[in-house]
């Protein structure tokens, strides 16, 4: 099978195309035939050798895919050959970018019908981190109000929408080119971020969505109301922020599960939920992928691999 490989870490250069053996899938995984993968910021980090999670070299990147269930390994239930289905590979975010991928049954689920394979590798990883901020940490509430920085970005996407189905207040922090599309999506205010400080125009809000981090989280903590909590997947906030505040804080890695994937497959098929492809590109040009990540120009929205029709 053909597959993108990384033989030792580096910039996007160190990706090379090569022809390996077909794996077979052990205890609890699935064989998937991959006919699309997504690309995201962490396959950077996994490249580069900067991850948090211990990574062995030589090593396929790549965790968001959609394909065609191959084979099954032993002990897998609720999955069938030729089942069409969507999710992340493992637990550590690798083995995607190929013709063929080993994944565990539980990070995979049955993809949206109203999706195309490359619309549903698009999704796995940043809807589910959106879901997981909303619903599992920040616990929101209808007539809540939300801040949510990083907003045009695919993560903030779907935190944008979930958060208008939770029916919560939605205001968000992004560059005003992306003031139309949030909008859209259910933004009720868009605070440009290159020209106002959110704290100075906004009133306290129950919770903080951080897709930033850095001076943004810090400047975040006074616009909380007592009791109230922000959410990170940049970094965390220190305790002695928290106390100073009054405010509650929660720093996670996303956990995409086949209960949290069907959550957001009925969301695509009931139409409350859209996805935002940016540039498609053929397996072989996995490295201009990697260079659209470090500021190549791309379209907005996600980079999806398309590997097979």
């Amino acid at each position: 099978m053909k597959a993108a490989r990384v033989l030792q870490f580096g910039p996007p250069s160190v990706i090379v195309i090569e022809d390996i053996p077909r794996p077979e899938p052990g205890a609890g995984q699935i064989l998937v035939q991959v006919k699309a993968a997504g690309v995201g910021p962490w396959d950077a980090l996994v490249r580069e050798g900067k991850s948090a999670l211990n990574q062995t070299l030589p090593l396929i990147p790549g965790s968001d895919v959609a394909g065609v269930v191959e084979a099954l390994g032993e002990g897998v239930n609720g999955f069938r050959m030729g089942d069409e289905i969507y999710g992340s590979t493992n637990e550590q975010f690798t083995g995607g970018y190929a013709e063929y991928a080993l994944a565990s049954a539980k990070m995979l689920a049955a993809k949206p019908q109203t999706l195309s394979y490359v619309g549903a590798a698009s999704a796995p990883v940043v809807a589910v981190t959106a879901w997981q901020m909303l619903h599992d940490y920040a616990k929101a509430a209808a007539g809540q109000t939300v801040l949510i920085h990083g907003a045009a970005g695919n993560v903030g996407g779907y935190a944008v929408q979930l958060a208008r189905l939770a029916g919560l207040h939605v205001v968000t922090t992004a560059a005003s080119r992306g003031a139309k599309y949030l909008c859209g999506l259910g933004a009720e205010r868009v605070i440009d971020s290159k020209t106002e400080r959110f704290e100075d125009s906004l009133a306290p809000v129950d919770v903080v969505l951080d897709l930033v981090g850095g001076e943004t989280q810090e400047r975040s903590l006074q616009i909380l109301k007592p009791g109230g909590i922000l959410v990170s997947v940049v970094s965390p906030v220190p305790e002695a922020s928290e106390r100073k505040y009054g405010v509650r804080t929660v720093f996670f890695y996303v956990e995409v599960t086949t209960e949290r994937l069907h959550q957001i497959a009925l969301l695509f098929d009931q139409g409350k939920l859209r996805t935002q492809l940016g540039t498609i590109l053929p397996l072989d040009e996995a490295r201009t992928a990697y260079e659209m990540l470090a500021g190549a120009p791309l379209l907005p929205g996600k980079i999806v691999l398309k590997i097979a029709e």
